[in-house]
């Protein structure tokens, strides 16, 4: 699936207050047998999203339809255990563009910008404050800001900055994977060969 450029993002979110989230807990290992990045939004969190026939759980927030939005936020040390990027295809195919926590598994994080997936890290506090808000309001929205690497809880005001990796965040804004981001300076790579050859 193609990168979509990241600008600004205003929207609602889903909460996942659980904190250690594994990516076999994201997406169960048996899933993994697929090469290819499509169907697997269908299987992010299988485990705790469906009863063994199938048939959903309802205590779980996926299959809540009060909860929505293109932004999980989950707890701390999310996207922790292997290393198998089909977590963050699992993610980007269920929808979700971002996804805030307090801390990421560095691998996860890789990954999850690779596959056009923003991952903010946000101060304890926060977090805390966010799950607070969509306790009380189900329509609670953030709005993520990659330009200015911000982002804002919508109900308090309250804005926190985030860091990100500036190579990943110019290919995010733009839309590029890095094959894209190499072609896009294709003209000064055959520039800088053809002066290095004089």
């Amino acid at each position: 699936m193609p990168i979509e450029k990241f600008t600004t993002l205003e929207s609602t979110f889903v909460p996942l207050p659980i904190e250690n989230v594994d990516t076999d807990q994201i997406i169960p290992a048996r899933f993994l047998k697929a090469t290819t990045k499509e169907g697997f939004g269908n299987n992010l969190f299988c485990d705790w999203r469906y009863e063994k026939d199938g048939s959903p759980k309802k205590d779980f927030v996926l299959n809540n339809p009060i909860y929505s939005g293109s932004v999980l936020v989950a707890g701390k040390n999310f996207g922790s255990g292997s290393s198998r990027e089909h977590a963050a295809w699992a993610i980007a195919g269920y929808g979700f563009k971002v996804v805030v926590s307090s801390f990421f598994a560095d691998i996860f994080r890789g990954n999850a910008l690779n596959n056009g997936v923003l991952p903010v890290v946000v101060s304890e506090g926060f977090l805390a404050s966010l799950f607070d808000c969509v306790n009380k309001d189900p329509k609670a929205k953030v709005k993520v800001d990659l330009e200015a690497k911000t982002i804002t809880n919508m109900t308090t005001g309250v804005v926190e900055s985030f860091e990100i990796n500036s190579y990943k965040r110019n290919c995010l804004l733009n839309g590029y994977d890095d094959i894209d981001f190499l072609l896009s300076i294709k003209g000064d790579i055959e520039a800088f060969e053809k002066n290095r050859q004089n």
